[in-house]
């Protein structure tokens, strides 16, 4: 007869006992999270998937490779001039990035060269402009929104008188005070009444942030002003300034353009568009050429540095997400 206490035993062991995939297995841990990000790092995810950002970048790219490199582009000099041969010549539009591609002036000087070259000078009282009010505008306006009270009181009437005047008028006025106008002194005029908008904007953030539990635990640990000012109030209050300082800048360059068009802002022999432009207004109705492209770079220039704005300032600001 079969043993039936151990097959019954032996079954119920089998029963009880797990299988030993499942003994082993080992215990399923909580889904690993995200690591979270802070303001510069969201702005930068979200940065990095706009299209209209990658295209700005890579135009501003460029344009920084050609005004810090002008040679690697042409062998051309914009200064020299024939009039017995290049007279007004009109453009060859198949001899790429020939001295004879853009055509050449009213004084026998080749316009792609001239374009190449004149982006440096332009560049230059962009950026410099704008770092000039940048720092300016920034430490008044941190200074007046922290400490409040009669300092606040005095920089702000100082920047409502500034922020009264017509700033070309104002800026035509300074220049005419200088015999020479070279670039850093463009830069000087343009900064001289620029700053008032950056002012008013970091004191706006600045008195929002002072406010924040942060550096309200800062202070009551005793962190000094500095300290406080730097480390705190500054990071979190520093992105509506650069949103409005990197659309400023295009209208500098602008603002460049129209001088030197008016005769108040760059002069020859400093090779720039806007001196250029100036310099084709007498051609204009027999050969646009010569104003096309210089003002055709120009455009191009303000139109990316708006774009990038646009998107510096989508990505800052999370309600625009």
């Amino acid at each position: 007869m079969p043993d039936v206490t151990k097959t019954k035993t032996d079954t119920a062991v089998d029963a009880v006992a797990p299988p030993t995939e499942v003994a082993t297995a080992p215990a399923a841990g909580p889904a690993p999270k995200d690591k979270p990000r802070s303001l510069w790092g969201d702005a930068w995810y979200d940065l990095r998937h706009r299209p209209m950002f990658w295209i700005a970048a890579v135009l501003l790219l460029l344009l920084l490779v050609i005004a810090a490199f002008p040679g690697l582009f042409t062998s051309a000099d914009p200064r020299d001039g024939d009039l017995t041969n290049h007279f007004l010549a009109k453009p060859q539009l198949t001899h790429f990035f020939q001295s004879d591609w853009f055509g050449y002036d009213i004084q026998g000087r080749s316009i792609y060269a001239r374009v190449i070259y004149g982006t440096r000078a332009s560049v230059l009282v962009g950026l410099g402009t704008t770092v000039a009010v940048t720092l300016v505008g920034g430490t008044l306006g941190m200074l007046a929104g922290y400490f409040g009270g009669w300092l606040d009181s005095i920089i702000s009437r100082i920047t409502d008188i500034f922020f009264g005047l017509p700033y070309l008028l104002g800026t035509m006025v300074v220049l005419n005070a200088f015999t020479e106008r070279k670039v850093y002194v463009v830069i000087g005029a343009l900064a001289f009444l620029g700053w008032t908008t950056i002012t008013r904007v970091t004191r706006s953030s600045v008195i929002t942030a002072k406010q924040a539990d942060y550096v309200v635990a800062a202070r009551a640990l005793g962190a000094g002003t500095r300290r406080i000012l730097l480390r705190h109030v500054l990071p979190n209050a520093i992105a509506p300034t650069i949103v409005v300082a990197t659309i400023a800048l295009g209208a500098y360059i602008s603002a460049e353009a129209t001088l030197s068009y008016l005769g108040l802002g760059l002069a020859d022999p400093t090779v720039s568009w806007g001196v250029d432009i100036s310099s084709a207004k007498d051609a204009i109705r027999d050969n646009p050429h010569v104003m096309l492209f210089p003002a055709g770079m120009l455009s191009l220039t303000v139109f990316a540095f708006i774009m990038l704005g646009d998107a510096v300032r989508d990505a800052l600001d999370p309600k625009l997400r």
